[in-house]
């Protein structure tokens, strides 16, 4: 295959000026760079422009900085007219994650009392009168000491690791359908109640800012950083058996015994 390609004079221009710029930086091992179709171009100015592979990519590169900056400079100086920037109310209204620590609580107070009153009014339909829930909806109260269970009742006080969690979910999806409609003094009187149902001490029979961070959940200790590294680390092997682990391999049991796959004569026909 030829070094060079044979074009047509009639578009030597272009290339010449490109030779013109480029000769400067010629090096004695030239790369021979074409733009443009290959029949366009004489395979002497071809040789005028040719340069090393480096330099080329020194000038690409400053030629699209050039352009970066042009552009960012045109970019900064005219304003797109999108949007406005949120005002702090509006953010506020975003912004309302609580933290176990108290941080993000709202002001505000409720008792006991007043949060029954609320619960049996825009909770109990679902959650029933007292938290044990109604039809396939979810208990709230009960449970302790079922995690070890079976069947282990997840509720408030058997597994809800911190008070911010109840909070913050009754402030964001409760009552359901009605979302984010109660008041901050209503959300401190139905966690407050809450908590009564799951015979968790409220000081004073009212739940404010104040002693909110101090009331412990009964499964509080359940819940603890990822310690694998360190909890499981006698379990990593650095060489892991692909192939051939053990000499023998004993089945224990079987689906159809342990009628985890029942038979298709006694198995209830599907829809």
């Amino acid at each position: 295959m030829s070094k060079f390609l044979k074009a047509e004079p009639q578009s030597d221009r272009p290339a010449r000026r490109l030779g013109q710029a480029l000769r400067a930086t010629q090096h004695p091992r030239p790369v021979p760079v074409v733009l443009g179709r290959a029949r366009s171009l004489d395979p002497t100015y071809v040789r005028h422009f040719s340069c090393n592979s480096r330099q080329v990519g020194w000038y690409r590169a400053l030629v699209l900085a050039g352009l970066l900056v042009a552009m960012t400079q045109t970019a900064s100086a005219a304003k797109l007219g999108l949007g406005r920037e949120a005002k702090p109310e509006e953010i506020a209204g975003w912004d309302i994650d609580v933290r176990p620590d108290g941080r993000g609580l709202p002001p505000g107070k409720g008792t006991v009392k007043q949060g029954e009153e609320l619960f049996q009014t825009q909770c109990a339909v679902c959650h029933g009168e007292f938290g044990e829930g109604i039809d396939r909806w979810p208990a709230v109260a009960g449970g302790h000491g079922s995690l070890k269970h079976d069947r282990p009742d997840r509720t408030i006080g058997s597994y809800w690791p911190s008070v911010s969690t109840v909070f913050d979910y009754v402030r964001r999806a409760m009552p359901y359908g009605n979302a984010q409609s109660l008041s901050n003094d209503e959300l401190y009187a139905v966690t407050a109640y809450l908590l009564h149902l799951n015979d968790v001490k409220v000081p004073g029979q009212e739940l404010n800012q104040g002693n909110f961070a101090s009331i412990q959940l009964p499964n509080a200790a359940g819940f603890y950083d990822d310690d694998r590294e360190v909890a499981e680390k006698h379990f990593w092997r650095p060489k892991v058996c692909m192939k051939d682990c053990k000499k023998e391999t004993t089945v224990l049991n079987r689906a159809k015994s342990l009628d985890v796959t029942p038979d298709f004569k006694t198995a209830p026909k599907a829809d």
